[in-house]
């Protein structure tokens, strides 16, 4: 099947490969230049585990293709996957102005049936928008409209792509629902599930089920706070509720928070969307105000230690990414607690396998960088762990002591057992007991 993809951010161009792997013919298209070239180059743009192979392969394979041209990319495609961006607006709406543009281009140069697809977490209504876009200026027989939301996880979105739990469809041409079905039928061989729906029910989906998740997370943040007070230990906790299959354990793991691209605004969508309807969702309002003061909840642990004075103290940082194995930095908590660390005066090193360049883009606060886990340490007054990269899970306690001026760490993510750390060591973490040197 020949496919296009608008869009060549996360969603489409995991989207773009992966259905080239399963042997379609994809074209790529975006308006950035600068990353078409790129592309074209053989050089991947962004950072996610296993799609490079993958890149390589279908490029080799000459079924993977990237222009700049929206009339050149879309002209032999018989499916058109919108993957653009929906940035939220001041009041949390999302801006659906690239979409809509784009569908107002294709109205003017279509000239054959295509089925356009809505990838892009979009509110409840606009594939009626894309529609109406599109029919201003096209026959009704030369197109159907289709919402089909992601459900990737940044770090393992080609797997979660590959072999997905289940494919959310969102269509109500029957001919439009054929293609639909053929084009991901090689993706559920095992047995998972198409959900074909309507086009809002869909829509509706990937709202509730990022909210749902967001909640996991900060009512599992709010059970660590009370365990500190109480004097639990949330890993027990975790384990405890977790074992219960109607619960399950993923998304128990308290932190600092949720960040990303997804939640954060999806979150803020469904709120608006609720508002725009009448409807006071205070569980939805709950979720956001917990997981905005757990972003800072890091920073006030520091502040308490250091009796409130951090002027001239060297804090260093490990990890600068919303979570490992992506180099996103968008909502990440690490931009709240470095900013309060810098307005109470200290002085910050960072470090992060993959996010580096994405964080100098987006925070202008003056900080030091360094590629080396270990040489952000020299002379640190404390370590702050914010995202949980693999390689901080074993690290040398013995070049941290010798590094730094002093044995202190504060664990935003918990992945330390607390058995494991050393004893001369002050270690701080979220729902556990502080661990003073013995």
């Amino acid at each position: 099947m020949k496919i296009a993809v608008v869009g060549t951010g996360y969603v489409g161009l995991v989207t773009g490969v992966c259905f080239a792997e399963t042997g379609n013919d994809v074209t790529c298209i975006d308006i950035n230049t600068e990353k078409i070239a790129s592309l074209q180059a053989g050089k991947i743009t962004i950072y996610e585990p296993g799609l490079e192979v993958l890149f390589e392969r279908n490029k080799e394979q000459e079924r993977l293709h990237f222009t700049s041209s929206l009339a050149e990319g879309i002209k032999e495609a018989q499916v058109i996957f919108l993957a653009l961006p929906t940035p939220p607006g001041d009041d949390g709406a999302a801006d659906l102005s690239y979409i809509l543009g784009v569908a107002g281009d294709l109205s003017h140069i279509i000239d054959s049936y295509k089925v356009i697809v809505d990838k892009s977490t979009v509110p409840v209504g606009t594939s009626e928008r894309v529609h109406a876009e599109l029919a201003k200026h096209l026959s009704p027989d030369l197109f159907d409209v289709v919402s089909n939301p992601e459900f990737l996880r940044e770090g393992v979105a080609v797997e979660d792509f590959m072999k997905p739990d289940r494919v959310v469809i969102g269509v109500s041409s029957a001919r439009a629902k054929q293609v639909m079905e053929r084009l991901y039928k090689p993706f559920v061989r095992q047995g998972n599930p198409i959900l074909f729906m309507d086009e809002r029910s869909a829509e509706m989906t990937k709202y509730a089920a990022n909210a749902y998740l967001a909640t996991r997370i900060s009512f599992m943040n709010e059970i660590a706070n009370l365990c500190e007070r109480t004097g639990a230990n949330v890993d027990h906790v975790r384990r405890g509720i977790g074992s219960d299959t109607r619960i399950g354990k993923r998304f128990l793991f308290p932190g600092v928070g949720y960040g990303g691209s997804c939640f954060p605004k999806d979150v803020q969508a469904l709120h608006l969307t609720s508002k725009d309807h009448d409807y006071d969702f205070k569980i939805l309002d709950a979720v956001m105000d917990v997981n905005h003061r757990q972003k800072h909840i890091l920073a006030e642990k520091i502040l308490k230690y250091f009796n409130n004075n951090l002027r001239g103290k060297r804090i260093s940082v490990w990890g600068l990414a919303f979570k490992p194995n992506t180099d996103d930095v968008r909502e990440a908590p690490a931009m709240n607690i470095i900013e309060d660390l810098l307005a109470a005066g200290a002085i910050v090193t960072a470090t992060d396998p993959e996010a580096i360049p994405n964080f100098k883009k987006f925070f202008t606060g003056n900080i030091d960088y360094s590629e080396d886990m270990y040489d952000v340490l020299d002379g640190a007054d404390a370590l702050a762990i914010i995202t949980e990269w693999n390689e901080y899970r074993t690290p040398d306690f013995t070049q941290l002591k010798t590094r730094m001026k002093a044995p202190v760490i504060f664990d935003g993510r918990n992945i330390y057992d607390l058995e494991d750390i050393p004893s001369e060591f002050h270690y701080s973490s979220i729902g556990r007991e502080f661990l003073q040197p013995k």
